[in-house]
C-alpha cells in the first residue's frame, strides 16, 4: 500500500526577474516503513517539492497531486493542513535557528506541537519533552528544556528539531538535511535513533541530503533531482553500484574514497546547475554532460524503465553500454538507436576527451 504518491508535481515562482520554474512535472511514491532519499545539488528542487507537499509555499503556482492516505494534500485548506502537519507528517527543517522560535524555550516549543494534536496537560507536555531531548542525547535535558534556542549550539537545536519531529510518532517524517552541523558519532546515532523509530511504528521517510553516506546507510529507494526534475530512481544498491545518469554518475565522482587507497582525484562535475529562470531546452544536464548528444539539446528524455519494467529509471538519452547498464530505454531504441557520435567534449570548455570520460564513468 503506498502512504504517499506525488504525481507529476510542478511548482513555480513569479518573481521580477522571470518565472522560476523550482519543480517540474515531479512524480514518486513512498510505502510505509520505507526510506526513499532524495539527493542532488542546491537548487534542484529537493526541499521546495516537500515544503509544497505541506502547503508552506504561499505564492507558488502549484499543479499535479500529493496524495497521502487517499487524500490530495495539494487541494487542502489551511486548516486541513494544520491537523495533519506535526501528527501524521513530521518534517525536520533544514535550518534549526530560524525554524524554532527565538523569543520561547526550546521545552515550551515542544510541549505546544505536543498538545496542538492531544489533550495532554502543559506539565505532562513538558515531561515528555524533557524525555524526548534525552532520546535525541542532549545532555542535561531537565535544565535544556528551559533554555532558548540562542543558548544552544547548532548541532543541539538541530537535535531539538528532530524531538519535535519524533514526539507524535507521524506516519511520515520529511528530514531536510538532518545532520547538518552535526559531527560523526552524533549523527551516526541520530540516524540509527530515525531506524529505531522506523522499525517501531512503521514511519515512512523522505530524507533530503547532499550527504550520500547518510542516504547508502538509510535509504531504500533514491531519488536524483537536477533542475527540478528527477533525473534517476532506483534502489540505493543500483544508484551506488549501477547508476545510468551522467549526473548520477557525476555525484558519486565527487565523493572522496573512504579508505583513501585510490590515489586518485576528485572528479567534479564541470560547471554549475542552470537557472530555473532559464533552463536550457531539452536535457536540463546538457550543458554540463560530456556525453550530450545534439538530442540531449533539443529533447527532454522521459523518465523511463531500464530495461522496460525494471523499477530502475532513468531521463537520459545516453546509450548505456558507456554505463554499463546494458539495455536502452524503450523511447531511447526507438528514436536514436544509432545516433550517438560520442561526446561533445570539443564543444564543452573544460571537459575532457571522449575516451578519458569514458573511463571516468564506466
Amino acid at each position: 500500500m503506498t502512504l504517499l504518491a506525488v504525481d507529476n508535481l510542478t511548482v513555480s515562482f513569479p518573481t521580477a526577474d522571470g518565472i522560476v520554474q523550482a519543480v517540474r512535472g515531479l512524480s514518486f511514491s513512498v510505502e510505509p516503513g520505507k526510506t526513499l532519499g532524495v539527493v542532488g545539488e542546491s537548487g534542484s528542487g529537493k526541499s521546495v517539492s516537500a515544503l509544497t507537499m505541506l502547503g508552506l509555499n504561499p505564492g507558488a503556482d502549484i499543479s499535479g497531486s500529493a496524495v497521502f492516505n487517499d487524500r490530495n494534500l495539494l487541494t487542502m485548506s489551511q486548516r486541513e493542513l494544520r491537523s495533519i502537519r506535526g501528527a501524521d507528517i513530521a518534517m525536520i527543517f533544514q535550518d534549526p535557528l530560524s525554524s524554532l522560535h527565538p523569543h520561547f524555550r526550546v521545552g515550551w516549543q515542544i510541549a505546544e506541537a505536543i498538545r496542538a494534536h492531544s489533550d495532554m496537560d502543559k506539565n505532562a507536555a513538558l515531561n515528555q519533552a524533557v524525555e524526548l531531548l534525552r532520546l535525541v542525547n542532549i545532555p542535561q535535558p531537565e535544565r535544556r528544556v528551559r533554555a532558548y534556542p540562542h543558548e544552544m549550539s547548532g548541532g543541539m537545536r538541530q537535535r531539538v528539531m528532530i524531538a519535535m519531529a519524533l514526539a507524535l510518532k507521524p506516519k511520515l517524517l520529511i528530514a531536510d538535511e538532518p545532520t547538518t552541523a552535526l559531527d560523526a558519532t552524533v549523527q551516526a546515532q541520530l540516524m540509527e535513533l530515525l531506524i529505531q523509530m522506523q522499525r517501531e511504528v512503521g514511519m515512512a521517510m523522505i530524507v533530503i541530503t547532499h550527504d550520500l553516506g547518510v542516504i547508502a546507510s538509510i535509504a531504500d529507494e533514491v531519488l536524483v533531482m537536477y533542475a527540478g526534475r528527477a533525473s534517476e530512481r532506483a534502489d540505493a544498491r543500483t544508484i551506488f553500484f549501477s547508476p545510468h545518469h551522467p549526473y548520477t554518475r557525476g555525484l558519486l565522482g565527487s565523493v572522496p574514497s573512504a579508505t583513501g587507497v585510490t590515489g586518485g582525484r576528485l572528479v567534479p562535475i564541470v560547471g554549475s546547475p542552470p537557472s530555473l529562470i532559464n533552463v536550457p531546452t531539452g536535457c536540463g544536464f546538457h550543458p554540463r554532460c560530456p556525453f550530450a548528444m545534439e538530442a540531449c539539446i533539443d529533447d527532454q528524455p522521459p523518465l523511463e524503465s531500464i530495461p522496460a519494467g525494471a523499477d530502475h529509471s532513468s531521463a537520459c538519452w545516453l546509450p548505456p553500454e558507456l554505463t554499463g547498464v546494458g539495455v536502452a530505454t524503450d523511447t531511447a531504441r526507438q528514436r536514436y538507436a544509432g545516433t550517438y557520435r560520442g561526446p561533445r567534449s570539443s564543444k564543452l570548455p573544460g571537459v575532457r576527451a571522449a575516451a578519458s570520460e569514458a573511463a571516468v564513468y564506466a
